[in-house]
């Protein structure tokens, strides 16, 4: 399975504190705080099945472009996050 470029919504569950992405019934979800103006990503996890077919990179710059539009920056505690946003320059404005 991989994904195509077909619009995304990332649902912002906020009871959970996390940002879910589902495709196909599964759901990819970054678990986050918000901290004044900064929202830390704790962890970035995705089901086996969508594990390398882009689902997670589609969820964090879905979490970057919400970051952006609310005027906060990331704090990535988890390594995926952290690498993701090392990889992606054009966020890089947003990190703490």
């Amino acid at each position: 399975m991989t994904l195509s470029d077909q619009d995304v919504a990332i649902r912002d569950n906020t009871d959970g504190r996390r940002f879910e992405l589902e495709i196909g019934g599964q759901v990819v979800f970054a678990d986050y705080d918000r901290r004044g103006d900064t929202l830390l990503i704790r962890y970035v996890e995705a089901p086996p099945p969508l594990r390398g077919t882009g689902a997670a990179d589609k969820l964090m710059r879905g979490v970057a472009e919400i970051a952006r539009a609310e005027g906060r920056t990331l704090t990535p505690l988890c390594g995926y996050a952290g690498a993701w946003l090392r990889r992606h320059k054009e966020f890089h404005d947003l990190l703490a």
